[in-house]
């Protein structure tokens, strides 16, 4: 999951090295993703109405689901 985050974001941002996503459990056993981006890229990775983020929070749960988890992602 934390590659799928990762690859979307590279393909999406000016400055791909500065990507950054790190994988926490939370106490509920939940995957939590915070994904991590230069701050001139916040607006390309959040997109208009947030609509480039949801649609990452979509695919996150898709692939959580067939692994039988929970996941949520956070952007820093």
């Amino acid at each position: 999951m934390k590659e799928l985050i990762e690859y979307i974001a590279k393909s999406l941002a000016t400055k791909p090295d500065e990507v950054s996503v790190t994988e926490v459990t939370d106490e509920d056993g939940q995957i939590v993703l915070k994904l991590e981006v230069a701050e001139e890229d916040k607006g390309k990775i959040i997109g208009r109405q947030g609509r480039v983020a949801q649609a990452m929070r979509v695919l996150l749960r898709v692939r959580a689901v067939k692994e039988d988890v929970r996941a949520s992602l956070e952007i820093v």
